[in-house]
């Protein structure tokens, strides 16, 4: 089934970090790395961990107010933010590299004041410059915003919203935790146009215990009722370590089943191509191409990014870095004038050609086959007469079936 659960390939931030290997506490990258910034597009993603309450299906890194601990406070993130920008200007040195994309998500971005938010935005477009043309986008929950702080953001400079609908079934947003009234949705999304956002995004999740197909439905009708230029619709899944998991384990609940999910996403992917929003990524959809994310394009096609806060992943030139997790710890490597940066992995070329083949076989526009080795292309034959790919000789599209079943195609490309 597809997922959008796992988060590393979204730039949303995990809750457990990797090992890797230690960063130079200046934070500094290889002149290998540095060499290819000119060829790929040049984004940022800043991640903003703070929520008013954690929903029991997240396994991001996010913290309400009382678990952040003393000498933490949301009042003072937009400082660090900014420190860390100017942070990647000095590692990045003095090339040019205009900023494509900015994504601010979380935790919920929004709870942060707008004037906040623009002086994020105006310290990366002060020291990079963003590029003509920038999407800009802020996650945020229906009800973090209101029509005035909607428009302060959009004076700012931000250009596209994605908000967390996640359902409009009142008891399935009671099973994850969500406390926003769905009634309100169409209101903030009427309140967003009015306030001049550019594009609007829904992100929505399927297959929660107690999610009738009915149920399913309805969130669809509500989604498309709003007539968003993009839609993510994304498999619930069950992590460890949250409370979800919790009370799958102690039989409250049950386990996501995967029929329910195939045919809950085919569901999905009918209603929205009739609406006119054709998919470009297995687990997203948008009304044309301007509509795409590409900042999300941007991670699945191997472009550079440099992650802002608490345990923000990096990528630039093959050299992958996250950052330490608490927002204590990050606040205080950034007073010290020392990197955030908790560890890192330069990728070879055969991790790099692995992760094209996990990433771009997802997107309709498929990986060029070349990417494959000679066992990956003789897998191909089969995957053909499965009904899995498409028998087409340059490039790796899924079909239909495909996109139900992308990690088994991925785990037989690379077999």
């Amino acid at each position: 089934m597809p997922d959008g659960g796992s988060g590393w390939d979204t730039g949303q931030v995990p809750s457990a970090l990797p090992a890797g290997d230690p960063v130079p506490a200046d934070g500094s990258l290889p002149d290998d790395a540095l060499a290819e910034l000119p060829h790929r597009p040049f984004g940022f993603y800043v991640h903003v961990p703070f929520c008013r309450v954690r929903c029991g299906y997240c396994d991001f890194n996010t913290y309400t107010a009382e678990e952040l601990g003393p000498g933490v406070s949301r009042a003072s993130y937009a400082d660090q933010a900014v420190a860390e920008v100017r942070l990647a200007r000095r590692v990045l040195g003095e090339r040019e590299l205009p900023v494509d994309t900015v994504f601010l998500g979380g935790g919920t971005p929004t709870l942060l004041p707008p004037d906040d938010l623009g002086r994020i935005l105006r310290a990366i477009d002060d020291e990079f410059g963003l590029a003509p043309g920038a999407e800009v986008t802020t996650e945020a929950n229906p009800d973090s915003v209101d029509l005035a702080a909607l428009e302060r953001l959009r004076e700012a400079g931000y250009t596209r919203i994605s908000f967390g609908v996640q359902s409009a079934v009142p008891h399935v947003l009671e099973v994850l935790d969500r406390t926003h009234d769905p009634r309100r949705v169409p209101d903030v999304v009427t309140a967003a146009r009015s306030a001049g956002f550019e594009q609007l995004s829904l992100d929505l999740i399927y297959g929660t215990p107690g999610e009738s197909a009915a149920d399913w439905g309805t969130t669809l009708d509500a989604a498309l009722g709003c007539e968003p230029d993009h839609v993510s619709a994304y498999s619930l899944i069950v992590e460890d370590g949250t409370a979800l998991a919790r009370r799958v384990r102690r039989g409250e609940l049950p386990m996501p089943d995967e029929d329910d999910l195939a045919d809950k996403y085919v569901q999905a992917d009918e209603r929205l191509g009739a609406a006119g929003l054709g998919w470009y990524e297995v687990s997203n959809w948008a009304r044309d191409d301007d509509a795409r994310c590409r900042h999300n394009l941007g991670y699945w096609t191997g472009a550079h990014w440099w992650g802002i806060g608490p345990g923000a992943h990096s990528h630039v030139g093959g050299v992958r870095w996250w950052n330490v997790k608490h927002p204590a710890a990050y606040a205080g490597r950034l007073a010290e004038g020392a990197t955030p940066a908790h560890a890192r992995e330069v990728l070879d070329a055969e991790t790099r050609r692995v992760e094209r083949v996990l990433l771009e076989v997802r997107l309709r526009a498929g990986m060029p086959v070349d990417v494959l080795d000679d066992a990956g292309r003789s897998a191909l034959p089969a995957l053909v007469a499965d009904g899995l790919v498409a028998d087409r000789p340059d490039r790796v599209v899924l079909t239909p079936r495909g996109r139900l079943l992308a990690d088994a195609v991925v785990h037989r490309l690379l077999a």
